[in-house]
């Protein structure tokens, strides 16, 4: 079963974000996502001060059975990659919501009010499963 900590805020694309108070984001898959994909064995990053719009592809993970396009869940500039994942990116299936994948200055922080929460995304979460 997929963990779902309501201290975050959620993308029906299945990525997470935890916003941080200097209008920063941290953004990455779900555990439902890294389930759904298996052992991640890389992460092609966004390219760093690289604009992106709200649901634009901006990242891929790719795993054992496939690679799935990241969607950027706010609009805003990619200010840093978690590159600590290269030497393990394991992390991603193991601690999904500690291995975020990118960071993003946010453009609008209005636009957190279109995420979901988690009882939300888990809904969607069980939807999407049957």
């Amino acid at each position: 079963m997929s963990q779902t900590p309501t201290h975050l805020f959620y993308s029906a694309s299945h990525q997470w974000v935890a916003v941080e108070s200097d209008g920063v984001a941290a953004v990455g898959i779900t555990d439902f996502a890294q389930e759904a994909l298996g052992d991640v064995v890389f992460v092609e990053f966004p390219a760093l001060d690289k604009t992106v719009g709200k649901d634009e592809a901006c990242a891929v993970v790719e795993s054992v059975k496939s690679a799935s396009d990241v969607f950027a869940p706010l609009s805003g500039t990619i200010i840093e990659c978690n590159l600590a994942l290269e030497s393990s990116f394991e992390r991603i299936n193991q601690s999904p919501y500690d291995a975020w994948l990118f960071k993003i200055k946010l453009r609008d922080s209005k636009e957190i009010d279109s995420l979901l929460n988690a009882d939300a995304y888990e809904a969607l979460t069980v939807e999407q499963s049957n």
